[in-house]
């Protein structure tokens, strides 16, 4: 494992930009595209980022936070290094894939590592039917907006929306609506991670409703599907003594 090749990535913040320069004044790195482990130095959103971009290549990528909350990363030490990816554990995570029907007609795709979200884009509520699996589940939710989010994904804008926090190998998806105003006292859903779930936009003329899945965002939806990809993989790899699921556990005991 000592032997594998990484590269360093680095987002445009000057931490992360120092950072790159001082690993680099002690590690020798590759081109991205001949890495066996792709190094990204920054926060949660360039991990993001990264994500996406090196997807086509299936390798895994360990992150160090030069950010602020750094949930996906790992700490930011100079110190051994090749060590510390050596000894690293991966987690592997599904997207979401959601299908985006809009009001002109077009069909959008994008996939999401955290969340699909609807949100309203004036200052009326947004009015949804949301089915699961075919069948309507919420005849009429009037609210801000909803979500769907992935495990991983859960202690994001999910957990910010009071939804629940999912482990991360518990086979389930989060369902959270977004300021609920009818019906009140509705806070969601835990949904199988097989689930297909299917949300309408009623009234669109009058309440427009935008959707996004990581960094695509659709305005003027109609309909919205959104399920578990299980073809395309993501391989994030974390410390041992602060993998993923024990991020994920520790969350749920904050003050």
């Amino acid at each position: 494992m000592h032997d594998r090749k990484f590269a360093l990535v680095a987002s445009d913040t000057e931490a992360a930009r120092q950072a790159l320069q001082h690993l680099r004044a002690r590690y020798s790195d590759v081109p991205a595209d001949q890495a066996d482990i792709i190094v990204a130095l920054g926060g949660d959103g360039f991990m993001l980022e990264c994500l996406h971009r090196y997807l086509d290549r299936g390798v895994p990528i360990y992150g160090m936070n030069c950010g602020t909350v750094g949930f996906l990363m790992n700490g930011h030490h100079e110190n051994d290094l090749p060590e510390r990816l050596a000894r690293a554990e991966e987690a592997v995570l599904h997207p979401l894939a959601m299908n985006a029907h809009t009001r002109d007609g077009a069909t959008i795709q994008a996939i999401a590592i955290n969340e699909v979200s609807l949100l309203r884009q004036e200052h009326q509520a947004a009015k949804l039917r949301i089915g699961i699996d075919g069948v309507v589940r919420l005849e009429e939710l009037i609210c801000d907006g909803v979500l769907v989010a992935t495990p991983a994904g859960s202690t994001a804008y999910n957990l910010s929306a009071y939804g629940p926090i999912v482990p991360i190998g518990a086979p389930l998806l989060a369902l959270t609506p977004i300021s609920a105003f009818r019906p009140r006292r509705w806070r969601g859903a835990l949904l199988p991670n097989s689930a297909a779930v299917e949300i309408e936009v009623m009234e669109a003329d009058k309440r427009p409703v935008s959707a996004s899945a990581d960094f695509t965002e659709v305005r003027d939806v109609i309909r919205v599907s959104v399920r578990e990809d299980t073809s395309i993989a993501f391989r994030l790899l974390f410390d041992p003594e602060h993998n993923l699921e024990e991020r994920i556990i520790k969350e749920q005991f904050l003050p």
